[in-house]
Formats: C-alpha cells, sequence, structure tokens
C-alpha cells in the first residue's frame, strides 16, 4: 500500500459516515480508468489506499455502521476507551502503507486534498509529515498548526498578549492560500505522516491519553532533523469537538493536564512547574 487512512472514532456515527464518504470519493479518483483527480496535483501513478477505523468502544453502533455502509473499511473496535494516541497506534501497526493520514472522524476531505497532500509528500523526501488547510463548516478559517509550545508562549496566550504581537499562534489569515509553508507542529486533525521518519523517531506516545500527543511527535520529528508543512492547497472541513464535547469540562482538564506533561517529558519537573505557576 502507498497510503494508509486511519480514522479514530468515538460516538460520532453521523460524522464518521461524512467523513468516510469524502475519503471513498477520493479513493474512487485513484481507481485505474477513473476520471484525473480533482485537484491540480495529480499523482505520476495511482496510489494504492486502505482504510482503518478504530472505535474505542462507541456505544452508538459505529462500528456496525461502518461495516454495513463501507465493507472496504478494516474496523478495529476497541471494548475500552484506549484514548486517540494508543487507538492511532493500534491501525499504525495493522497498516502496511509508506504514509499514514491521521483524519479525524469529524472531518470531511474537499476536492483534491488527499491528492495534494500525497503528491507534497512524494514530491519532499525531507519531510516527515504535513497537513491541510483546515475549515470550519461555515468555510472560516480554523487554526491547523501552531508553533511549538513552551511555558511562556502559553502564558502570552492566555493573557491576550497575542493581540499585540503573534507570538503564541501563526496569524494564518495573512498566509499565501497556495503557498505550502514549514511550521512546528501539525494539528492531528488531518495530519499524513511518512512511515520511514516514524520508524526513526517512534509511534505516538501513549502515556498521552489525548490532547497533545500530536505536539509530542512533531518535537521529536523536528529534533531527528525532519520538517513539517502546512500544505493550505489541501483544504478539510472540521466540525471539531465533536467526541470532547460530550465530556467538555473533563476534556479542558485533561488538555492541561496533556500540557504538563508534555513539559515534563522535555523540560523535567522544573518546566512543568514553571507552567503550572504561570497557568
Amino acid at each position: 500500500m502507498d497510503l494508509s487512512i486511519i480514522i479514530v472514532s468515538w460516538n460520532t456515527k453521523d460524522l464518521l459516515a461524512q467523513c468516510l464518504r469524502s475519503v471513498q470519493e477520493h479513493i474512487e479518483a485513484f481507481k485505474p480508468g477513473a476520471a484525473r483527480p480533482r485537484s491540480n496535483a495529480c499523482p505520476e501513478r495511482r496510489p494504492r489506499v486502505e482504510t482503518f477505523v478504530v472505535d474505542n468502544a462507541s456505544t452508538d453502533r459505529s462500528a456496525a455502521m461502518v461495516r454495513r455502509r463501507f465493507p472496504s473499511v478494516h474496523v478495529l473496535e476497541n471494548h475500552e476507551n484506549r484514548g486517540f494516541a494508543a487507538a492511532n497506534n493500534q491501525a499504525i501497526r495493522a497498516s502496511t502503507a509508506r504514509y499514514l493520514l491521521l483524519l479525524n472522524s469529524d472531518t470531511e476531505l474537499q476536492a483534491g486534498a488527499l491528492e495534494e497532500l500525497f503528491v507534497f509528500m512524494e514530491a519532499h523526501p525531507g519531510a516527515a509529515g504535513c497537513g491541510a488547510r483546515l475549515l470550519n463548516p461555515d468555510g472560516s478559517l480554523q487554526p491547523s498548526c501552531h508553533p511549538m509550545l513552551t511555558p511562556w508562549r502559553e502564558f502570552w496566550r492566555l493573557t491576550f498578549l497575542d493581540r499585540v504581537r503573534r507570538l503564541a499562534t501563526y496569524d494564518m489569515s495573512a498566509w499565501d492560500s497556495q503557498v505550502p509553508r514549514p511550521v512546528d507542529v501539525i494539528k492531528g486533525a488531518c495530519l499524513m505522516l511518512r512511515r520511514e521518519a516514524l520508524q526513526q523517531v517512534g509511534l505516538l506516545d501513549e502515556r498521552y491519553f489525548m490532547y497533545t500527543e500530536e505536539m509530542d511527535l512533531c518535537y521529536r520529528l523536528l529534533e531527528a532533523g525532519w520538517r513539517l508543512y502546512w500544505v493550505p492547497q489541501a483544504t478539510v472541513f472540521h466540525h471539531g469537538a465533536a467526541s470532547t464535547r460530550q465530556m467538555a469540562q473533563e476534556m479542558v482538564i485533561q488538555l492541561y493536564r496533556s500540557k504538563v506533561q508534555f513539559h515534563r517529558k522535555v523540560g523535567g519537573d522544573r518546566r512543568a512547574r514553571l507552567f503550572k505557576a504561570l497557568l
């Protein structure tokens, strides 16, 4: 296989069906005899694609829906919620492709998105990964990448000083929507990765139950000398927080628990204590 698409789902059956429909349309465009893909990016040869859905103990019969409506999709069904990192790793280990696309269940690939990301990775062997331009359902721009987190950047963001000078986030509205650019962190809602790079630095750290696991991975990739890119020609609608809003308060706590965990991992207890003090 050339590309393994991996979708982790928890009680998002209807959105998951929309996501899989958009994936299916892109895969159909890659099949022999199909019309030219709907973007300017056209692979030199049509890649072979497989799709995995990892269901983290949903109670809405998501797994049954996938088996019934999308029989070509590989379903990995967990009997407990293993978390985002562990579930993705589960499918990564079961997959065979050179590239992996981590895709949230509440996303929809827009015309040509898959082709754009795949062709970019083929053309840039130094890229460990790339991400799409994420859009809200109304078409407005959604943050899809950001600078690497530090204690002071988090303090800067939470005190609204980014309105004075951008340090904690990227001013993506000012970026050219036709020009890829290197970035520090790509959000895991849509993240294409090179298996070779993962074999060098390791998979997602399963000690993160949810949140920050993609930042941890991006940090390790950059430290190893790889590069990460935002590819705006690929657009993806992202409904956002479809799973986490089901437990909103607990997820906010989990978000900052994971951030503390990241700082402790990369900078030790001293950096973790500084982050907590500033927070």
